[in-house]
């Protein structure tokens, strides 16, 4: 590996087997042994008993004894495992989850358009769904009008009723408490200080479980992507808006109070670029798509209006400084010196393993140019410090909700696996 990091351009991780974390770092004490033996079997997809004695170092009676109550509690169920050479002797028997036990739904909203993902319990996509929408700030019950249309469209494509979903997660860009399901700032919402979970409870009589759209692209990669074998990684998007999540030693970090890793709104400049949050400087001022087509209107002399989507001037200003306009180049260098300022503080900050780079913003290849990660690398007190690995993905659009749908299965499955269970 190189002193300025290497590149990966991955367009998208293959999916491996299983789904959720990989269990490579230390116990999770905050669940029951019974739930980490469920765990163990879902990220592998299946499991021999053996397999699960070995992965958490408990004796092979006491996992003999949990995954009696899950099979009882039809959260697990034995299957033929991998045929032997030899034809002599039973076959083995492995574990694997039963898909039925559980629905949940997975919900990204955005500016362009909402996704959503009907999921199993297994981590199994059932159906997905798309609902096109206005980029613009909308009252809290528009948004719940919208949500209403696509999770209608989802279970009509995905044949099952509303009675059968157990919980929504839904990620949304903006400042939100994870804990109360309040979002305190979105440039989607016209108001401040939502109660998103309590409204969508009394309308949708389901439970809610809401986060920052950046998280939930990092529990993406955590429960489906690279994310998945590793300890600690960084994901930092670029879109309509700057984001980050963070994982470290397994689990999604948040901060003390939920609402964490706000990168986009980390200052780079004083009295700098006004950002939507209303603050000047904010990295998100220089780098999101807003930013971009801001200066791009000032640079191509181009008046914007409201029957251009931002994405079509966008992509003029790309065209233009591939073909070697000055000015064009100079907002692509300009967002690339910025965000080299904003990668150096996360290196400095986390010293991560491996900084993933996603979002729609990430097909301009200025941003991930030599000379950014070059500055980077500048920026930073490398010392004899292995280089931070940087990956680009091309994730599609759906990966957004398939984080959402993991958000609600990480919040579920404690509720699910110890009442059932208690209920034999």
């Amino acid at each position: 590996m190189n002193n300025l990091g290497d590149i990966v351009k991955i367009h998208e991780p293959a999916p491996l087997e299983g789904c959720g974390p990989l269990l490579t770092g230390a116990p999770d004490t905050t669940a029951g042994l019974k739930q980490r033996v469920f765990e163990v079997v879902r990220a592998n997809g299946r499991a021999a008993r053996a397999d699960i004695t070995r992965a958490l170092d408990i004796s092979a009676g006491s996992v003999t004894s949990l995954t009696a109550e899950l099979i009882g509690a039809n959260l697990l169920r034995e299957v033929e495992g991998t045929p032997r050479e030899q034809t002599r002797g039973r076959p083995p028997v492995a574990l694997e989850v039963v898909p039925e036990a559980a629905h949940v739904i997975g919900i990204k909203l955005s500016y362009k358009r909402h996704t959503a993902v009907l999921t199993d319990f297994a981590g199994n996509v059932v159906a997905d769904a798309a609902l096109a929408t206005a980029d613009i700030a909308r009252s809290l019950p528009q948004l719940l009008k919208e949500i209403d249309t696509l999770i209608d469209r989802l279970l009509r494509k995905g044949q099952i009723g509303k009675a059968r979903v157990q919980a929504v997660g839904i990620g949304m860009p903006g400042i939100i408490d994870h804990l109360t399901g309040v979002v305190q700032w979105s440039s989607l919402l016209q108001d401040r200080d939502a109660d998103l979970r309590g409204a969508f409870g009394t309308q949708f009589q389901m439970p809610l479980y809401l986060d920052n759209d950046a998280n939930v692209l990092t529990l993406a990669e955590l429960w489906f992507g690279a994310g998945r074998a590793m300890t600690d990684f960084a994901v930092v998007t670029i879109e309509n808006g700057v984001g980050m999540g963070l994982v470290l030693n397994n689990r999604l970090y948040r901060g003390a109070h939920g609402m964490g890793l706000e990168l986009g709104h980390t200052k780079v400049q004083l009295d700098g670029a006004l950002c939507r949050c209303g603050q000047r400087g904010c990295l998100e001022a220089y780098l999101a798509d807003y930013a971009l087509t801001r200066e791009a209107a000032i640079a191509l002399d181009h008046a914007f209006d409201s029957t251009e989507s931002r994405q079509e001037l966008l992509d003029v200003l790309f065209e233009k400084a591939k073909a070697g306009h000055e000015s064009a180049q100079t907002i692509f260098r300009r967002a690339g010196r910025y965000l080299s300022v904003g990668l150096a503080n996360v290196v400095q900050l986390f010293d991560p393993a491996l900084i993933i780079l996603s979002g729609e913003r990430m097909r301009y290849d200025y941003l991930y140019a030599d000379e950014v990660l070059a500055e980077m690398h500048k920026l930073t007190l490398s010392g004899s410090r292995k280089s931070c690995e940087v990956a680009i993905h091309a994730w599609g659009d759906l990966v957004w909700a398939r984080g959402a749908s993991a958000l609600a299965l990480s919040e579920l499955t404690d509720t699910i696996v110890n009442a059932k269970v208690a209920a034999q």
